[in-house]
């Protein structure tokens, strides 16, 4: 039977318990352990090296608390900080921005992608980067005419609009994700989308799919839209096949863990602010029991 890998996670909040759902009932053999830096949220008006900072003691706490991959829920972490966050540690890392902008350009049926973030992660362009790399490393749409079009020089394919969306995380860190302040916040972001004519929504921060039904709502059926968590899944997957075939031939030696062998059920939670309020924010989100929130405090 095979062991349970350690998957250490770190958000500015609440935001990846949507990337932890996704990770929790798709993957068997994974725990999770995930630290909310709530005391700091949020995370979308911060300076790159604020978010290195911030990367550097989450990664760190998450090592000593026995990860073995660590998947960084923040776009604007992951837009920002996480090239620096790659070169300080040995360990195996994803981010949000690759696996999203490789969604949308395959689900994308008009060639006219949109995105909703941080300010700091529409500033970082990293979206826009990220569609063009995947273009040029040959993924491409899966609908056939757009496939065609784009392949003949007839259709462009990219990031035509990018809108930032400032409100969005405090609202959804004080559970009105479903209020009609939420709704009404929305309908002025979403109305620059709707004019550009995008036909793809990627939602560029792990909170917005919170705001999911309001969004949809607003854009109608004809706009689709991408979770980069859902893309993120099938990367780690693939990531946690190669690593076991890496320690079955000897390649790599699996560190010891200070989780393995103690009694955590599949996901265990520390933030740095109030661990009652992540818990009763989070429950109301997930729609399911988180119990133990445990407080710790980084950089000091």
């Amino acid at each position: 039977m095979k062991r349970q890998r350690v998957i250490g996670m770190f958000d500015s909040g609440v935001g990846g318990l949507t990337v932890m759902k996704e990770i929790l009932d798709r993957l068997m053999d994974v725990r999770i352990v995930y630290f909310g830096d709530t005391a700091r949220v949020p995370y979308g008006n911060r300076s790159r090296e604020e978010l290195i900072r911030f990367g550097e003691e989450s990664i760190a706490f998450l090592i000593a608390q026995g990860a073995e991959v660590i998947v960084v829920a923040c776009n604007s972490s992951s837009a920002t900080a996480l090239p620096f966050l790659r070169e300080q540690f040995d360990i195996p890392m994803l981010g949000m921005i690759e696996p999203g902008a490789r969604l949308a350009v395959k689900k994308t049926i008009a060639g006219r992608i949109g995105l909703i973030a941080t300010e700091t992660t529409v500033r970082s362009k990293a979206y826009a980067s990220g569609v063009s790399r995947a273009l040029a490393k040959g993924i491409l749409p899966e609908d056939l005419v757009l496939r065609k079009a784009w392949q003949q020089g007839e259709q462009d394919i990219a990031l035509v609009k990018a809108q930032g969306c400032p409100l969005f995380v405090p609202l959804v860190e004080a559970g009105l994700a479903n209020s009609a302040q939420a709704r009404g916040i929305a309908q002025t972001y979403l109305k620059p989308l709707k004019e550009a004519g995008v036909d793809a929504l990627i939602l560029g921060c792990t909170h917005y799919p919170f705001l999911e039904p309001v969004i949809r709502e607003l854009l109608g059926e004809d706009v689709l839209i991408i979770d980069p968590a859902r893309a993120v899944v099938k990367e780690l997957e693939i990531l946690l096949q190669h690593m076991e075939e890496w320690e079955q031939s000897g390649l790599i030696v699996s560190p010891a863990s200070s989780v393995v062998g103690k009694n955590y059920s599949r996901s265990h939670y520390f933030v740095s602010g109030d661990p009652g309020l992540f818990r009763d924010v989070g429950n109301t989100l997930l729609q399911e029991p988180i119990d133990l929130v445990e407080q710790v405090i980084l950089g000091e």
